[in-house]
Formats: structure tokens, C-alpha cells, sequence
């Protein structure tokens, strides 16, 4: 375990503690609270170590290199943009993804523009934003949210 990794859980355990010597009942239905939210999410988490133990198995670090590493080049940060700006995956799932891709062979820039595109940009919930928002503002949204988190990238693989 890590010097972070072991800060963490200390401060964790500490407040959990804290929480006890102030209110028994609040932190036990918090406890509680906090192991219904690790039941709803534990599916989508073995789904996505499901999808990244076989994209490890399946397709060779090579590959992931070639497509979205230092060698694809602008073509591949635009496939990352794409693919993020389409699928629909939650924070807390895209992360470990975007590690296994960082491990296997993907450049900062395509990691940082696929986490970037997936959280500012809603293609999925286009039509519910078109509704709400109107449709101009919300395809300005979009396009405008699209370029700027290709600039975030490229910015990132320059400064990282």
C-alpha cells in the first residue's frame, strides 16, 4: 500500500470513528446508506473489470498503441473524442478504464480527451437537452464542449 492509499483509509477510518463517538444511530443508517449505494454499483464496477480483463486478453497493447498511442497521431485523438462523446459511462467507471488504456499503450492526450468528451458531452441525453435547453444552445453546447475538451487534451499531453 501506498504512502495515498494508506493517508486515505487512516483519515477514512478516523472519521468513521468521529462519526460513532458523536451520533451511533446517524452514522450506522449513513453505514447503511453507504451499503446500498456499494450494492447498486457493484454490477457496473465487475462489468467494466469484466470488459477491461478482456480487452487485455483480447487486444494486444500494440494495438491499443497503434489506434489511440503517440503513433495514431490526430486521427486517434479524434476516434477517443468520438467514442467518448457517444457511450454513456459513468466517472467512476471511466477512470480504472482510462488507467488500463494508459497501461496498455494509450498517450495522455487520447486518456485525457476520452475522460474530457465522456463528461461534457451528452450525446445520449441530446434529445432531453434539445427538449430543455432548445435545440440551438444545446448543439452549441455540444460542438463547443467537443472542441474544448480536444484543446483540454492536447493542452494535458503537452503539459504532462
Amino acid at each position: 500500500m501506498n504512502g495515498t492509499t494508506l493517508f486515505i483509509n487512516a483519515l477514512a477510518l478516523a472519521c468513521l470513528a468521529l462519526g460513532f463517538m458523536k451520533d451511533r444511530a446517524k452514522t450506522r443508517r449513513a453505514l447503511k446508506i453507504a451499503a446500498r449505494s456499494f450494492v447498486k454499483i457493484l454490477p457496473m464496477m465487475l462489468a467494466i473489470i469484466l470488459i477491461i480483463g478482456l480487452m487485455s486478453g483480447f487486444v494486444p497493447p500494440k494495438t491499443i498503441s497503434r489506434v489511440v498511442g503517440q503513433e495514431a497521431g490526430f486521427i486517434g485523438v479524434l476516434t477517443v473524442a468520438v467514442l467518448g462523446a457517444i457511450l454513456q459511462i459513468p466517472s467512476l467507471i471511466a477512470f480504472p478504464l482510462a488507467a488500463s488504456l494508459l497501461k496498455m499503450g494509450a498517450s495522455l492526450t487520447s486518456v485525457a480527451v476520452f475522460i474530457t468528451t465522456l463528461t461534457m458531452i451528452g450525446f445520449v441525453t441530446l434529445p432531453l437537452e434539445i427538449r430543455i435547453l432548445g435545440k440551438r444552445f444545446a448543439l452549441l453546447r455540444n460542438v463547443l464542449s467537443f472542441v474544448i475538451a480536444i484543446l483540454i487534451g492536447l493542452l494535458m499531453g503537452v503539459l504532462l
